[in-house]
């Protein structure tokens, strides 16, 4: 993956210690960083270099983060992670469902702050270079359907045609968690635990959009759901046979 390498990631926070922090970790963890406090530079950065991944604070100073991020949507696919901190569930779960890939609380853990990017980055560099997963040694798999959920590399997979459906960090992890306890009602509040575990601010409506998002990626109608079932009052359960293989 050397050309993913080359690719640089653009942090927009407001917060100098903030874009400090992030650049730090991630030039550690192999990614080059640059880092800007506000949207006007954003875009100048944009005009001049090609960034593989943009990682942007929800609460900027005198800006919106969101508005930013859905600006981006508009004429670019690259993968968008959102910094937020205690703000408003409704602004949270619009920057999942309108222009955010995955999303981060802040104060976050440093490793799942690398842990997010890699996800982020390596599925954005295997789609767009039409790169495979090494199968050179066996990935760990649950299928169920004409689907296959490969642990290993995280991802969905098509069984019919062999093609990849992309899941953010948090719906991978929220599928995961269900196929791997097919028949049992999970709670909310298991759920989210996690998904965030000990640390972060996780906000109850986090489980339901995460939810509808993976129904409008798995099912063939959302509405009446074959896989993920709503246990009212309570959870999710996931109904349909898992079978563990390898390939």
């Amino acid at each position: 993956m050397s050309d993913r390498s080359k690719k640089s990631i653009l942090i927009v926070d407001d917060e100098v210690d903030v874009r400090m922090l992030v650049s730090e970790v991630l030039n550690q963890a192999g990614y080059p960083c640059v880092a800007v406090g506000d949207g006007s530079t954003m875009f100048s950065e944009m005009e001049k270099n090609t960034f593989s991944l943009l990682i942007i604070d929800l609460r900027l100073k005198n800006e919106d983060g969101l508005v930013l991020a859905r600006t981006i949507r508009e004429t670019s696919n690259v993968p968008i992670l959102m910094l937020t901190g205690k703000g408003s569930e409704t602004d949270k779960i619009l920057s999942l469902e309108l222009a955010a890939d995955d999303f981060l609380m802040k104060p976050f853990n440093i490793r799942e702050l690398v842990a997010r990017v890699n996800a982020l980055q390596r599925r954005a560099f295997m789609k767009k270079e039409g790169d495979v997963p090494d199968l050179s040694y066996s990935h760990e798999c649950l299928s169920f359907g004409h689907w296959l959920l490969d642990l290993s590399a995280r991802e969905l997979c098509n069984n019919s045609n062999g093609e990849v459906t992309s899941l953010t960090y948090g719906e991978f992890t929220l599928l995961e968690n269900l196929a791997k306890q097919p028949k049992r009602v999970i709670s909310r509040e298991q759920l989210l635990e996690n998904l965030h575990g000990a640390e972060g601010d996780a906000f109850d409506r986090t489980v339901d959009v995460l939810i509808s998002r993976i129904r409008h990626k798995l099912e063939i109608n959302s509405r009446s759901p074959r896989y993920i079932r709503t246990e009212r009052g309570i959870g999710y359960s996931f109904s349909e046979k898992v079978s563990k293989c390898v390939r």
